[in-house]
């Protein structure tokens, strides 16, 4: 019921009796994780406990009796478990969805006869009430219950309703308040006023949808020499390096055949040389378009030797997915109707004021020709991908896309694929970033690239950690793409490197970084946050093992992570005090409480920086002058923390953050 439904019973002012009494009598609101009313599915992992919380309350003083329901797509039976009384009408329970997939979960509340007459028993006999009628009453409800009871419950009601019949009438009271009469009278409640809410949607996803660490490339500059084209069997060789500093996901720019019309040269200059490789993203030639592999990097067999080996390194490969066209993309001839034509028989390219993407063109979701055959076809690509062992997609500008072929493609391939995950590169409004999680991608790029500050940081930190974003939306902090070169880093040098590489990683359980973040590399176009010699237009030969690289302290950053359950998720996030504009101070807790790390972040990548700070020893439940464990996950250093008044000093030449592990 919503006040922009006037037709709606709670308001029709002039509402028959006999309406009235079929309302609720029990209120049940408010509850979580629910979006927009149930219309779009909550995220939730596998294996991992679904906090459920509502708002449940009746007219009078009566107790009553609260739990979830959930069950998974297609299952008949539902599971159920005790929501428990938080104060204030809140309630909160909790469940483990043991698969992936489409959950549903729901809360039901009733009056609980015999709860209530306990509770007026007790209050009653401890004021030195007499209850002599209360006890009459209370063998009444028993008798009642089994009657209306079959086989053993019935047997074992009766013998209760039997013994108390017996008794004086203290020992009446205490057996009517022992756990020996609750529990069959539980069992035996005929729910007096069920209040049922509606069902709410929950999108269950493997772990990786929340937690995972993400290493982009581009597989044709895996070589020692600019004129020779990387291929994927020279990445083979990098998949120890990228295993050993702790990432679990290789992400590749598009590996499909490039156009040779209109092709981007160095510097995205408007004219190509001979030997330019174009940019990756203008998809399509006469060799095959996004279904195709660009030959050379190497043969379908060759990408499926390469799956197996990442494999092998506990690595997955993701892959982009970029609906555009170059050109010279097969579609062109073949579906013409797929695309906006000019008057003049030309073709609009791809623009992003003051961006022009002269090499490529995009297709028209609703053009007549293109429904639905062009919808079809790209659900088909992925899939095709999916069945190669790819599970993961970076999918290119989906804001640009129409919302609803996204909700239908996202749920038709999950449906069959429920492990596959999508990752959003959507910079936009938070309105569409918001709903591209609503609709199905699991995570998403953010705008953390551009929070630089102290109150920017701590304010952005928060929100994620506040519904609605809590519920839709998973942030996946990339330091940096081959499109955005950050100006902090411009001129921050190694330190800089490393203060973003901490934020991210402590900030969110999704962080990703595009190859070379971990040399400092930051040249970028003279006012600009793009990258000199971009990546983007030709191969970029690199040096892994130059000096001034953080690639241990990457390594290290994605050892804590794994080693920590309070940082598998961007949620539990708390900015804490440190009374210095330049050092954010912030801490993540395990949900059970057992994992407590606190993060100090100097901002400041040239200067020394000092604060007094607090220890948040009131999450510990300790009093103000506690002695608390800390210890340095950096380095292993151990000591002792007495009291909650501290002090910190952050030196960005050795290392511009601190990472403590506390314990009582």
């Amino acid at each position: 019921m919503t006040a922009e439904n006037p037709s709606a019973p709670g308001c029709n002012p002039h509402m028959p009796l006999s309406q009235a009494l079929l309302l609720p009598r029990i209120v049940i609101e408010s509850t979580r994780p629910v979006i927009d009313g149930g219309q779009f599915a909550a995220k939730a992992i596998v294996g991992r406990e679904v906090v459920v919380s509502a708002k449940v309350f009746a007219d009078g003083h009566d107790k009553l009796a609260v739990r979830i329901r959930w069950r998974e797509d297609g299952e008949e039976s539902w599971h159920s478990q005790v929501m428990a009384d938080q104060g204030n009408n809140g309630w909160e329970g909790q469940f483990r969805p043991g698969r992936q997939g489409r959950h549903w979960f729901l809360i039901e509340a009733w009056i609980d006869t015999f709860a209530s007459f306990q509770y007026e028993l007790e209050k009653k006999h401890v004021a030195a009430v007499p209850v002599s009628l209360e006890l009459q009453e209370g063998r009444a409800l028993v008798h009642q219950a089994a009657e209306r009871s079959e086989g053993p419950l019935s047997e074992r009601l009766a013998a209760l309703h039997h013994e108390l019949s017996g008794l004086p009438e203290a020992e009446q009271v205490a057996l009517f308040l022992h756990p020996r009469s609750a529990q069959p009278m539980a069992e035996a409640d005929h729910r007096a006023f069920l209040s049922i809410s509606n069902p709410y949607p929950l999108d269950v996803e493997r772990e990786q949808a929340e937690f995972a660490s993400w290493y982009e490339l581009f597989p044709r500059s895996v070589t020692d020499d600019p004129a020779r084209h990387g291929t994927f069997n020279d990445v083979h060789g990098r998949l120890p390096m990228i295993r050993d500093m702790g990432f679990d996901v290789l992400y590749f720019t598009p590996i499909h055949p490039i156009g040779r019309s209109h092709r981007k040269g160095r510097n995205n200059a408007l004219t190509a040389g001979p030997e330019d490789p174009g940019s990756p993203y203008a998809i399509g030639s006469e060799e095959g378009g996004h279904e195709a592999i660009h030959a050379q990097l190497g043969t379908r067999e060759d990408f499926r030797r390469l799956v197996a080996a990442a494999a092998e390194h506990g690595l997955e490969i993701a892959l982009d997915f970029a609906i555009q066209c170059s050109q010279d993309h097969p579609w062109l001839k073949q579906h013409p109707g797929w695309f906006n034509w000019r008057p003049d028989g030309t073709i609009k390219y791809a623009e992003n004021p003051p961006k022009k993407y002269q090499d490529i063109v995009n297709v028209d979701f609703y053009a007549p020709e293109a429904i639905p055959g062009l919808w079809l076809e790209l659900r088909d690509i992925v899939v095709g991908w999916v069945k190669e062992g790819v599970k993961m997609f970076r999918v290119d500008n989906p804001h640009t896309k129409p919302l609803p072929f996204w909700q239908w493609l996202i749920a038709d391939v999950r449906a069959l694929h429920p492990q596959v995950i999508f990752l959003a590169e959507a910079f936009t409004t938070p309105a569409m970033m918001a709903r591209l999680g609503k609709v199905g991608y699991s995570q998403s790029y953010t705008y953390f690239t551009w929070r630089n500050t102290k109150a920017e940081l701590a304010a952005y930190f928060t929100e994620l950690n506040e519904s609605p974003w809590r519920e839709c939306y998973r942030p996946n902090f990339f330091v940096n793409t081959p499109d955005i070169n950050p100006a902090f880093l411009h001129e921050s040098g190694r330190a800089g490197f490393l203060i973003r590489a901490a934020l991210a990683t402590m900030g969110s359980g999704l962080w990703g970084m595009y190859s070379g973040f971990e040399l400092c590399e930051s040249a970028p176009v003279p006012g600009k946050e793009e990258y000199l010699d971009s990546e983007k237009y030709e191969i970029r030969v690199r040096d892994f093992n130059a000096p001034g690289n953080i690639i241990a302290e990457i390594a290290q950053l994605n050892r804590i992570r794994r080693q920590n359950p309070a940082l598998h998720s961007h949620l539990g996030l708390k900015v804490y005090n440190a009374w210095n504009d330049r050092i954010l101070y912030f801490g993540k807790r395990s949900p059970d409480g057992g994992n407590f790390i606190l993060v100090a972040v100097s901002l400041d990548p040239h200067n020394v920086q000092e604060a007094n700070f607090e220890l948040p020893l009131w999450e510990m439940g300790l009093p103000d002058d506690a002695t608390t464990h800390g210890e340095d996950l950096m380095n292993g250093h151990r000591w002792d923390w007495h009291g909650k008044h501290q002090f910190m000093r952050i030196d960005p030449s050795h290392q511009p953050f601190g990472i403590w592990r506390i314990s009582a």
